[in-house]
């Protein structure tokens, strides 16, 4: 379990154990856009909505390196018929926008992401091919491993507020998208 690649069902497993509001209907809607044209979704939703929160549900649910079947099972989402088709069958890198920068500069914050990605994606593929492109590296990790990628994006605007090229609103969004 890495920081980026394949982050667990931890996140999601500790909000469980509070009040929890089921939002899984959201894994239905990405779930029917898998092997579609339709492989980029944005969820926005204003500041405070749970949107971190949803990205740990879907790092949980599509994440192949845990068993989260119970996490799900008495959520609406275990009623769908592709429930057990997408459950836990995907490589995840779960990108956080706001803890990158967190610890490096919006001007580095590409070369960081490219850089820490790819050492995970070596560290546990060791034969995967580096590429100079980290698109072109998880390319190739998807030849590796036959299997698609859903890569998860929090707080994406993170670098726009901190340069401060835009003043607006703090509206956060979850991309996912297959590659």
């Amino acid at each position: 379990m890495g920081n980026y690649l394949n982050p667990g069902n931890s996140g999601f497993s500790n909000m469980r154990n509070d009040v929890y509001v089921d939002k899984t209907e959201m894994i239905r809607l990405i779930n029917q856009t898998i092997n579609t044209p339709r492989n980029l979704t944005c969820i926005s939703r204003p500041r405070r909505f749970g949107k971190s929160f949803a990205a740990k549900m879907l790092c949980a649910y599509y994440d192949k390196t845990c068993d989260s079947k119970e996490l799900f099972d008495d959520l609406r989402i275990a009623k769908a018929d592709e429930y057990l088709k997408y459950l836990n069958k995907y490589d995840v890198i779960y990108l956080d926008m706001a803890s990158v920068l967190g610890v490096t500069s919006p001007e580095d914050a590409v070369s960081y992401v490219k850089r820490n990605i790819t050492e995970e994606v070596l560290e546990i593929y060791p034969e995967v091919k580096e590429a100079e492109a980290l698109f072109d590296t998880l390319a190739n990790l998807v030849t590796y491993t036959g299997n698609k990628i859903i890569m998860i994006i929090d707080e994406w605007d993170s670098p726009i507020r901190e340069n401060g090229k835009r003043n607006t609103k703090r509206v956060s969004v979850i991309f996912t998208l297959f590659i």
